[in-house]
């Protein structure tokens, strides 16, 4: 591949920084130092970067020198949208001009989402209305009146647009609006045969994507893509992955299906006008087979295949099979001469193999007489509000190490990066679920080692080569924060809060004069503690739930003495440095639930293999969320404060030492005076 000479990654990151009015710094130096190694030898790396580090800057510099150095693409992933925001409307558009001077040339960037989030021009005007909501609406007159605001809000909106971008809409609209004009992969006629494939706004993003130096994308598209369903990015050689704590999440959700009876009426509605009436009836009552024997059995995960089910998911497969043979196979839409015609054909097509598949991949799971040999978990759930919820049948991947491990690290450089990666001290516990190996070999049963570098084991030839970095943080932790282990209160039970554990946070919010961010393991108990202490407290005191997250996240930062409460989008979403922020509250170890099919599944999977099942996977877990909820109390180098645990597990169970070393190295004290007063101490500072 050719290469260009080019500046150095140093003296290119200090041209960046003076860009966007910052400061170089040690561990971002060193970051991107190990980044660019990375991309030059072809080894994959892992690296923490605590708040604060420019982890950004560390990445995109190097990424950037090396695409135009070797006239290639880098692929940005990321897993929530306002990452992506902050990369491609601030960041990026900052560093291209800084360097533009140095490399020559101005770096080009792109963004790429899934083809569900943009427009579809030919949806928009033509005949191709999704029915598949209407049954559920039908007799609610506000949801239709709603749909049909909202609907008219986007066409008018369809008019102005120069990106057909979902998120442009502000405020935003529901699923079942957006429906109406937008398509999936498998929906799009194609940009050849559709009478809008000039203007198509996904073909335009994905054309400026492959002009790209660096495209930025999320996980769930790079898992589309390495799955192969379509081929979705363009060619790289490279890929960054940011908020890498959440790829496996991402991908598993991505490698998820699932079937219910309405998705069978709804491909049966879609089939309606294309195939004879007696086909598409035979469709629909094999939906409502399904429907009758799922709400007979209780939601739970399938250890066997009931043999209700069994027939009722070969009756879908025999029904589905004669639709699609009636529409001519899978070729019938794009030998459609009528654009209206084939839009039709494969909106009908497109869910008809979704119903199929996922049919299939139920009934073949369980072929496999053996369970430990088994690659997907099948369960029953239930979904909806009360009053009309509905069964769902779910599969998914016992695990996506072997999908990564194949796809991603042994098809192209990877960097991974987060501020909470090494979990217990180490990579490896996060190593495993990406597929990579170990950083060195363990006895069974072993539980993670306690130090922060890691590198894969020579003794596999065969396995992805990856080391692991640590970059540190510029907070002095253990001068700036204070670990509160509550190891006197009662451990948690199933009843809500204890009085003693109310009577704890109400102290802590006094002394700490409001300021405090509580993170709760249930909306339950958030609602609890909110109304047992706003008639107490002399502060303001939110509530999540009582408006936008967005708004209350601004309402707590703009007034000191305020609090928030919240659940599990408050522990990794909310950045308020200052005095707005002294106390994090945390009132559990937010472990996963005990009965979820998957996290049950793949513990079980563990431990048949001689591992530990719930330090691998629920312990694991619960270090991620800890760590992340730990690091919103310090967001600037001059921010103080204390982390409040009030979960006593932490500091007298066995696996108390894996969840506090997977958290910043704040001073740890057990004494609530000394908290309280060091509270107080901030508070009139």
């Amino acid at each position: 591949m050719p290469t260009r000479d080019l500046p150095g990654v140093h003296e290119l990151l200090e041209v960046a920084v003076s860009s966007v009015g910052g400061s170089r710094r040690e561990g971002q130096d060193r970051m991107a130092d190990a980044v660019r190694r990375a991309l030059s030898s072809g080894e994959h790396l892992a690296v923490q970067a605590g708040t604060g580090t420019g982890k950004s800057l560390a990445y995109l510099v190097p990424a950037i020198r090396h695409a135009i150095a070797r006239d290639t693409t880098v692929v940005i992933s990321t897993a929530t949208i306002a990452l992506q925001r902050q990369l491609v409307d601030r960041d990026l558009p900052r560093v291209a001009k800084a360097l533009k001077s140095s490399l020559g040339r101005e770096p080009t960037f792109a963004i790429l989402k899934g083809r569900r989030n943009y427009l579809c021009l030919n949806k928009l005007h033509g005949d191709m209305d999704d029915g598949a909501d209407e049954a559920d609406q039908l007799f609610d007159a506000f949801a239709v009146s709603a749909l049909g605001r909202n609907v008219k809000r986007l066409h008018e909106w369809a008019s102005d647009t120069e990106t057909g971008d979902r998120d442009e809409v502000v405020p935003g609209v529901p699923d079942a609006a957006w429906r109406q004009v937008s398509v999936t992969a498998r929906e799009c006629l194609g940009a050849s045969r559709c009478p809008a494939g000039e203007d198509c706004f996904a073909e335009k993003a994905r054309g400026e994507a492959g002009r790209a130096d660096v495209v930025v994308t999320n996980h769930a598209l790079l898992a589309i893509d390495a799955m192969g369903e379509a081929q979705v990015l363009p060619e790289h050689d490279a890929v960054v992955v940011d908020e890498a704590h959440e790829l496996v999440d991402r991908v598993t959700g991505a490698a998820t299906a699932e079937l219910t009876a309405g998705t069978v009426a709804a491909a049966a509605r879609r089939c309606g006008k294309l195939v004879d009436q007696e086909l598409a009836d035979r469709l629909a009552e094999s939906g409502e087979g399904l429907g009758a024997v799922l709400e007979d059995l209780t939601p739970a995960r399938w250890e066997s295949l009931p043999t209700p089910a069994a027939g009722a998911l070969n009756a879908i497969l025999e029904a589905a099979a004669g639709c699609r043979q009636a529409m001519g196979g899978r070729r019938g839409a794009a030998e459609d001469a009528d654009p209206d015609g084939a839009a039709a054909r494969k909106l009908a097509q497109a869910l008809l193999d979704e119903v199929s598949e996922t049919a299939m991949r139920l009934v073949e799971t369980f072929k496999e007489a053996d369970a430990a040999k088994r690659r997907d978990v099948v369960w029953l759930g239930e979904q909806g509000p009360d009053g009309s919820r509905y069964k769902v049948l779910r599969v998914a991947p016992l695990s996506v190490g072997g999908l990564l491990r194949e796809k991603l690290f042994n098809a192209r450089t990877t960097v991974l990066t987060s501020a909470t990666l090494a979990l217990g001290g180490s990579f490896d516990a996060l190593a495993r679920q990406w597929g990579l190996p170990a950083s060195q070999p363990k006895e069974r049963g072993d539980t993670p080692p306690t130090t922060p570098e890691g590198h894969g084991p020579v003794q596999d030839p065969e396995a992805p080569r990856w080391q692991g970095l640590d970059v540190g943080s510029p907070f002095a932790h253990g001068r700036s924060g204070i670990l509160y282990l509550a190891k006197r209160l009662p451990s948690p039970g199933r009843d809500g809060l204890a009085p003693e554990t109310l009577d704890e946070i109400e102290g802590l919010v006094r002394a700490a004069g409001g300021r405090t961010l509580g993170l709760f393991s249930s909306t339950r108990a958030a609602k609890q503690a909110t109304e047992a202490l706003r008639p107490k407290l002399d502060t303001p005191l939110l509530c999540q739930g009582e408006d936008s997250t967005m708004l209350l996240v601004k309402r707590f930062a703009e007034d000191d003495e305020t609090s928030l409460f919240g659940t599990l989008s408050l522990w990794q979403g909310v950045d308020v440095p200052g005095p707005s922020l002294s106390l994090v509250i945390i009132d559990r170890i937010p472990f996963p639930r005990p009965d979820d099919p998957l996290v049950a599944a793949r513990q079980k999977a563990t431990d048949a293999r001689g591992g530990n099942g719930f330090l691998s996977v629920s312990a694991t877990h619960a270090a991620l969320l800890l760590a992340q909820g730990a690091g919103r109390l310090l967001r600037a180098t001059d921010d103080r404060g204390v982390v409040a645990i009030l979960d006593p597990r932490i500091a007298t169970a066995r696996y108390g030492g894996f969840l506090r070393a997977s958290l910043p190295p704040f001073w740890e004290t057990s004494d609530p005076e000394k908290v309280r007063g060091a509270l107080q101490r901030l508070r009139e500072a």
